[in-house]
């Protein structure tokens, strides 16, 4: 066999196995986008919930680990309460005095008013001993005027008649008395009530820091880690746990100029995670920002204006969510495939995939 036959069937094998190479290679390739969608590196994120202190305090119990899975309402810590309790039982003995001093005036009052009572009668009395007096007195005075009767006698009528006015003058003071007695037995009733009231605040003021003294989870989610250890002390707003809220997960990610102007809100979003990437899970578009993360010094070019960068949020449904709560972890880095065309339909590789349940 010549030479050039055989360098001829070498570039032939060279050429097939570079075709073949270059085949594999294409086939090895992951799928472009398609027309109609946009597509962005990003990360699952979800939001942060400090689970903090409202009074200082002494951490007592931490019930929950790094890792746990937690419901709403679940009791995650216990501070300790002791002196909330002793301040508790003294609000309440001064609830009880308070109690005592309502029922005290109030028999104030009901005595100042058998008083007015009494004074009022002690005001008839001597009404009718200064009528008496008076028709005396006139009588003296006209049997004195014709001389029938002697001056001495009108003078002790007359003496008799000013008395009994001063008497009558006198049992009026005292039914004012009474009525200013009166009023201020009505007083300390109010003020008596208004220390009850001062006392039943202070003990629902206490109890309210007892129960918030039990820290519980205000959503459902997953304890990322702790902060503190039990028998530490810590101020007012000290941070014991820290959560991620497992009903607000999402991604964010970033997309230029001429795609974020296409993405509307509730647009439809697949999401592709590196560590599971044979799932493809659903979301929408919830923010689109209106102001440009990454700019250039200059803008001036619609060339440099295409290097804009903007900010999008591809939220999960929270639905979705509770069913694979126990797979969901933030920072997880992915891909995510946005729909910038409602009338665009999603290629089979991007059909929605889950894990079985």
């Amino acid at each position: 066999m010549s030479n050039s036959r055989i360098w001829l069937i070498r570039g032939a094998i060279a050429a097939v196995l570079i075709g073949a190479g270059y085949l594999a290679w294409l086939w090895l390739q992951p799928p472009g986008v398609p027309a109609g969608f946009a597509k962005a590196n990003g990360r699952i994120e979800a939001t942060d919930i400090d689970i903090a202190t409202k009074i200082a305090g002494r951490v007592k119990q931490i019930l929950v680990d790094e890792g746990d899975l937690v419901a709403t309402g679940q009791v995650l810590v216990k501070m300790d309460t002791e002196s909330l309790e002793a301040q508790k039982r003294e609000a309440q003995a001064q609830l009880k005095r308070a109690e005592i001093g309502i029922d005290t005036a109030k028999a104030q009052v009901v005595q100042r008013k058998a008083e007015k009572e009494a004074a009022v009668a002690v005001v008839a009395q001597r009404n009718a001993e200064l009528d008496s007096s008076e028709r005396r007195f006139k009588r003296s005075e006209q049997l004195a005027k014709t001389g029938s009767g002697s001056i001495e006698s009108l003078d002790n009528d007359r003496a008799r008649y000013e008395g009994a006015k001063a008497a009558v003058s006198a049992a009026e003071a005292q039914v004012a008395a009474a009525d200013s007695a009166i009023s201020a037995a009505q007083s300390s009733v109010v003020n008596a009530e208004a220390s009850v009231d001062a006392a039943k605040a202070t003990i629902e003021r206490i109890q309210a820091d007892i129960d918030d003294s039990t820290l519980t989870a205000p959503r459902d989610g997953r304890v990322q880690y702790r902060v503190v250890q039990p028998g530490e002390v810590l101020a007012a707003g000290g941070k014991v746990l820290n959560m991620v809220d497992l009903g607000d997960v999402f991604m964010t990610f970033f997309l230029p100029t001429e795609q974020a102007g296409r993405v509307a809100l509730g647009a439809d979003v697949r999401l592709v995670l590196d560590a599971a990437s044979q799932y493809v899970v659903p979301a929408r578009a919830t923010f689109v920002a209106d102001v440009a993360q990454f700019t250039p010094k200059t803008v001036e070019t619609a060339e440099e204006r295409q290097k804009l960068m903007f900010r999008i949020k591809a939220k999960i449904s929270p639905d979705l969510l509770k069913q694979y709560s126990r797979y969901v972890k933030t920072g997880v880095p992915g891909v995510a495939y946005v729909q910038i065309d409602s009338n665009a339909a999603w290629p089979a590789n991007l059909q929605v995939r889950l894990p079985q349940q």
